[in-house]
């Protein structure tokens, strides 16, 4: 889990490799955010986890509501940001995950924040769905940078 969380954010350089912004910035279907606006996503809710530590970490079982992007004002912030201007935010945070995290005792791991879907979950439940939305941003980008291939290829 720790390499994962260490590394896995730097799967979009390659997925994206060969594509500009604006290509990225393209959606391949009119109600579906494109890659570049998954990315903005990624980047915006970093943020959001690092407090959802910090509280785990200070309070009793904090109860967190539903993430929704669309209501984050860091969001459209984040897509109106440049692409490279996201990867330094996303490699910033990603360090930040990374220190909050370190060497932090089993009893930590263990204390919960309430999910408002999933019920009480532990701090390393916490990191894992963390990493599983993660992956399932990266498999959406990865989709979309197929239909741009298609497109561009064909």
């Amino acid at each position: 889990m720790r390499t994962r969380l260490q590394y896995q954010h730097e799967t979009i350089y390659t997925l994206i490799a060969g594509f500009t912004e604006e290509q990225l910035r393209q959606r391949s279907i009119p109600d579906k955010w494109s890659v570049f606006e998954n990315i903005a996503h990624l980047a915006a809710y970093q943020p959001v986890f690092v407090n959802r530590i910090d509280r785990i970490k200070r309070e009793q079982d904090p109860a967190f509501e539903r993430y929704v992007a669309e209501e984050d004002p860091l969001f459209p912030a984040c897509v109106d940001k440049r692409l490279e201007e996201l990867f330094r935010i996303l490699v910033t945070d990603r360090s930040t995950i990374n220190r909050k995290l370190a060497g932090l005792d089993d009893a930590i791991l263990r204390r919960t924040g309430l999910h408002p879907k999933f019920g009480l979950l532990t701090l390393e439940q916490w990191i894992e769905f963390f990493l599983l939305h993660e992956a399932h941003h990266l498999f959406t980008v990865f989709k979309g940078m197929q239909e741009l291939r298609g497109r561009r290829d064909g």
